[in-house]
């Protein structure tokens, strides 16, 4: 038990009573034994609390007096985890199966540039029982020309396509586990996730930072958790106006940070056309995503300090982040040692 590093689970609760207390049960079932759980709630109306307190063992749970968002109730959970060497960011609609911790942690303790490890997440109902037949949630998240984050596989049949371990962009923030030593490297003013985000695109923009930075995120097929997700592309209408305006918002935030010159050069034209999209979307039918554009001018200096604060610290190459871009997912093979991972590193593969 001494030698298994320590892994704290942060989970950041939001009127989540449905979910929190059997998600809150297999994160406790789990057959890691050097486990501690954090849970912040961002000042739920329903019995969320409740919930998980009825549970006990041991969770430190904290409590907020307004919402105050997934970012930044992360960034609260992370640092009040004390010791740890891997932080679960756990979503309370996610179903751990019994050795998800385990194979994370295992995999990931085999390679130093691993900085985030995530698992299979396979779709799942509102009822929060395993279905008859497995769907993608998420097997990593790609990024496109036009700069958008889609996850890999998303609502497509499970076939085995997805059943070897690979390096990935990035992973979604249903459930990823980051290392410590990461979490430290890539943080900008104490801020592991941008709290300007409130909810919705920082995993993206941790993932985007972390590769600028030169770590690994490494895919892990036989790690499978279930996902309720309620906020899909193709459902945007259907999702509360907030929601929409925040995705809007982190758009441009996200690449004002992380996109480099050789990247935008590329993909100028993709990224122009989606851009026109999204703005004149917003002013003919989603009039209230407007406040989006407003809130990205009033913080523009302080967006572009924290573009400054990762640009002189990158460690790739601009033909390595570009092929990270494309139309179809990208993964890169894992190779037998370092040196030949170091290769490939510069050109990845659809």
């Amino acid at each position: 038990m001494s030698d298994l590093p320590p892994v704290a689970v942060t989970i950041v609760t939001f009127n989540s009573a449905k979910y929190i207390r059997r998600c809150l049960d297999l994160v406790l079932d789990q057959d890691y034994a050097r486990l501690s759980v954090v849970v912040v709630d961002n000042s739920s109306s329903d019995d969320t609390l409740e919930q998980v307190r009825a549970v006990h063992a041991g969770i430190t749970v904290i409590a907020n007096d307004r919402n105050i968002g997934f970012a930044a109730g992360q960034n609260q959970a992370i640092t009040a985890a004390g010791e740890f060497k891997w932080v679960l960011v756990l979503n309370p609609d996610v179903r751990l199966t019994r050795t998800f911790v385990s194979d994370l942690v295992d995999a990931g303790q085999r390679d130093a540039d691993v900085g985030t490890v995530c698992g299979k997440l396979l779709a799942m109902g509102e009822d929060f029982l395993i279905p008859a037949q497995a769907a993608f949630d998420s097997t990593g998240i790609y990024m496109t020309p036009n700069l958008r984050h889609l996850d890999r596989g998303s609502k497509l049949p499970d076939k085995g396509q997805f059943d070897s371990a690979e390096y990935v962009f990035g992973a979604t923030g249903a459930a990823a586990l980051f290392r410590e030593a990461m979490i430290r490297d890539i943080s900008i003013d104490g801020e592991f996730f941008d709290s300007d985000f409130f909810a919705y695109r920082e995993d993206a923009d941790v993932a985007w930072r972390a590769q600028l930075l030169g770590w690994k995120c490494l895919y892990v097929p036989q790690a499978v958790a279930y996902h309720v997700r309620s906020v899909l592309p193709s459902n945007r209408k259907s999702v509360p106006a907030i929601v929409n305006m925040h995705s809007v918002k982190n758009r441009f935030l996200l690449r004002i940070k992380n996109t480099t010159p050789g990247l935008y050069s590329r993909f100028w034209l993709p990224i122009t056309l989606r851009d026109c999209a999204v703005i004149a979307g917003c002013l003919v039918g989603e009039w209230r995503s407007v406040p989006a554009f407003w809130f990205v001018l009033r913080h523009l200096r302080q967006t572009f300090r924290k573009r400054a604060a990762i640009m002189p610290k990158r460690r790739v190459s601009e033909d390595y982040i570009c092929g990270w871009f494309s139309v179809q997912p990208v993964s890169l093979p894992i190779c037998a040692n370092r040196r030949e991972s170091s290769a490939v590193k510069t050109q990845p593969s659809s």
